[in-house]
């Protein structure tokens, strides 16, 4: 499993655990630089945030406000692209990793973990892009058998992922004979989940359809045909005899006249009502199971759903600029304690020992990210492949000018 480069703390709890190693009057000159640092992201991440609002409004489902000027279909596919390409920054800025189509297909494959068959229209889709965030080994125990069995099965878990669908135009669901009512041709969804299994990733698509497996229609089945006898030689034998004699009659297997009396016609009626009875009490044994599936289904969503559409950029956005802050501090933090420059190669391993031997938490620290932040921020020189902090007073003052220089 490989190493995530998230990382799992508070920008706070980050913040006063690199407190903890300076002296009185440093904490107070630190504390002040990390909160431009900051500050100067905060802004930064505003202007992405309009962006994404900007060029998601002619796309969004839930979207409230007028449509005053009509956008041609080229300026809709620039908005599209220019919307992805910085979705996809946000999500990476954020420790997201792109889920392969590979791992997409061994979910898809793999039985779910609830126990629901589900099937997935994948033509109905533009394009689909999954996302995942902490991905650990996972043991929980299971009940087979109506619960007469437990067994301990480990499974890959992520602790979030964001999912990024863009449906067909309407003229497609037209040819297809299809309805929209549940979405919007043409509309792209953006849906946040929490505490997902890799094995039933394909319940987060929008379209997703239970269906019976095949153990479920075996019981099904065995049911109805145990009943279905026993029904046949317990209470429809005389109708059954009364039916096959007038077919017999009728085709010419037998001279035997068949006289239909009141009592018969009665008889016929009373079957026909048991037959009628049994057919409907099957039929509704399928769709009460199938409902069951389908109430597990939207459990399982309704409570690892976090967010949705632009609720979900607003998310990511406030969790990119959060690792944003936090890998700037760490990497500005070992810069100024250390007593001697260091490559990028050793800034990394020093990083991520001290967050090890601190958090018993290993990370892939993003150390060239960390690096060109605190570059562009003018608080750290580069001399040959060595990396220095400025001292405090001068990154304060560096962060002050950019400030000052902003409007």
């Amino acid at each position: 499993m490989n190493k995530d480069r998230f990382i799992p703390l508070r920008k706070s709890e980050l913040v006063n655990a690199c407190l903890a190693h300076q002296d009185l009057h440093e904490k107070v000159e630190f504390g002040e630089l990390c909160s431009l640092i900051v500050s100067t992201l905060h802004f930064e991440y505003h202007q992405h945030l309009e962006v994404l609002k900007d060029n998601y409004a002619p796309f969004d489902p839930n979207s409230d406000t007028l449509k005053l000027n009509p956008l041609s279909q080229s300026e809709l596919t620039e908005k599209q692209a220019i919307f992805a390409n910085t979705f996809a920054k946000i999500l990476n800025a954020a420790n997201f990793e792109k889920v392969t189509d590979q791992d997409l297909r061994e979910a898809l494959e793999e039985e779910s973990l609830f126990k629901v068959r589900l099937a997935v229209e994948f033509d109905d889709f533009a394009e689909v892009v999954f996302y995942r965030r902490g991905e650990y080994q996972k043991t929980e125990i299971v009940k087979k058998w109506w619960g007469l069995k437990k067994q301990k099965i480990t499974f890959t878990n992520y602790d979030k992922v964001a999912v990024y669908i863009r449906f067909k135009d309407k003229d497609y669901f037209e040819a297809q004979d299809r309805e929209t009512d549940n979405f919007e041709p043409s509309s792209t969804i953006i849906k946040l989940f929490q505490n997902v299994p890799k094995a039933d990733l394909e319940m987060l698509f929008p379209n997703s359809e239970v269906r019976m497996r095949t153990l479920d229609k075996a019981i099904i089945g065995g049911s109805a045909l145990i009943g279905g006898t026993i029904m046949l030689v317990t209470k429809l034998g005389a109708s059954l005899l009364l039916v096959s004699g007038l077919l017999a009659y009728w085709i010419g297997l037998s001279d035997k006249e068949v006289t239909i009396t009141t009592k018969e016609l009665l008889a016929l009626a009373a079957g026909a009502g048991v037959l009628g009875g049994f057919i409907f009490k099957e039929w509704s044994k399928f769709k009460n199971r199938k409902l069951k599936f389908m109430k597990a289904l939207a459990d399982n969503l309704y409570f690892k759903n976090l967010d949705n559409n632009a609720g979900v950029f607003h998310h990511l956005l406030d969790s990119a600029e959060e690792e944003e802050c936090k890998e700037a501090i760490l990497a500005y933090f070992f810069l100024h304690i250390s007593k001697t420059p260091h490559t990028a190669l050793e800034l990394d391993r020093v990083i991520e020992q001290w967050f090890e031997d601190t958090f018993n938490f290993e990370i892939d620290f993003e150390i060239e990210d960390a690096l060109s932040k605190l570059t562009r921020f003018g608080i750290i020189k580069k001399r040959e492949d060595k990396y220095e902090a400025l001292n405090l007073a001068e990154a304060k003052a560096a962060l002050d000018e950019k400030w000052d220089n902003i409007f």
